[in-house]
């Protein structure tokens, strides 16, 4: 099963702008393929401002996120994998999402020892 998450992404971001509030994304900039202004982030994170009147050309798709922005009066390209994405949330209220940074995505195929009362079906012929 793929991630939840660039759909939640998408979902919380659309209802933040819905309710004419600052959409702002907290990003691993230590994740592979994070293309962002390091020297912008602190602690191996960058908060980013999403917003419509911050970036141009967002991307907000099933694989990564991406847009333009400028840091410090420079034109920047910023290039987001989903999976970087620890966080979307409103600047006014800090309402929105976090995410696990361990979560990858896929579900286990057969329940774990760890969770024994897990329901699992089995195909009866």
């Amino acid at each position: 099963m793929t991630t939840s998450r660039p759909y939640l992404i998408r979902a919380i971001h659309e209802w933040i702008l819905d309710n004419a509030m600052t959409p702002y994304m907290l990003v691993d900039i230590e994740g592979e393929g994070v293309d962002v202004p390091r020297q912008h982030g602190q602690n191996g994170k960058i908060v980013l401002n999403i917003s419509p009147h911050a970036v141009e050309g967002l991307m907000l798709g099933n694989d990564a996120i991406g847009f333009r922005a400028r840091f410090g009066g420079i034109a920047t390209d910023v290039y987001v994998p989903a999976n970087s994405v620890l966080a979307i949330y409103s600047k006014e209220n800090g309402r929105g999402m976090v995410f696990s940074e361990e979560e990858d995505g896929s579900e286990p195929d057969d329940p774990s020892p760890e969770h024994p009362g897990r329901p699992s079906l089995k195909v009866v012929k």
